[in-house]
């Protein structure tokens, strides 16, 4: 189903360290409005879409999600590799530092782990593709909040790129809503 070809999908090459940006990034790998949650939400709602054009495209989101989510991660691991120990430990990163070493984990910026209650998969086209509206527009925003953190044009160019196709991805699920609206599929009602 995938092809998975060994890069990411905007390159992340950060050379200076930043514990304090690392730490709110995490977020967006591990949060309620992270790239983890949304790749497994589209990936659920996929099934019960009303036809292939629906299944498709939540597929294919989805899939760049978790490959976003790769992104993060990368960007995460880079921002705290050089970090010393007193360093995290002073950013409040000492519990993250004995369970996981400089590696990324699913967490948000305040430390609490992912959970599958940050994706809604309600069975409901309409109602999950409105679901999904909402869910690029926080995850637009967080990353221009992110982007307000610092001024590093290594951190800011795949940011800015993130943040991009979460516009991209709003557009998509905008116009098959739309669609789906004009086709008559309505929101379940009893």
């Amino acid at each position: 189903m995938w092809k998975y070809e060994k890069k990411l999908q905007f390159p992340v090459n950060i050379k200076k360290k930043d514990i304090r940006l690392a730490k709110a990034l995490a977020t967006q790998y591990g949060g309620p409005d992270g790239e983890l949650a949304a790749g497994l939400r589209y990936l659920n709602q996929r099934y019960t879409m009303p036809d292939e054009k629906g299944k498709a495209l939540l597929t294919d989101i989805g899939s760049e999600e978790l490959g976003h989510a790769e992104m993060v991660a990368t960007m995460v691991y880079q921002l705290l590799r050089d970090a010393t120990i007193a360093e995290l430990k002073a950013a409040g990163l000492d519990g993250h530092y004995s369970e996981h070493g400089r590696a990324p984990f699913p967490l948000n910026a305040n430390g609490v782990q992912f959970s599958a209650k940050y994706f809604a998969s309600k069975g409901d086209p309409i109602v999950d593709l409105y679901e999904d509206l909402a869910a690029e527009e926080k995850a637009r925003i967080t990353y221009e909040y992110l982007m307000d953190l610092t001024d590093d044009p290594e951190v800011l160019a795949p940011l800015a790129f993130l943040h991009h196709r979460e516009i991209v991805h709003f557009d998509r699920f905008k116009n098959l809503l739309d669609e789906y609206l004009s086709q008559g599929i309505q929101k379940r009602i009893n």
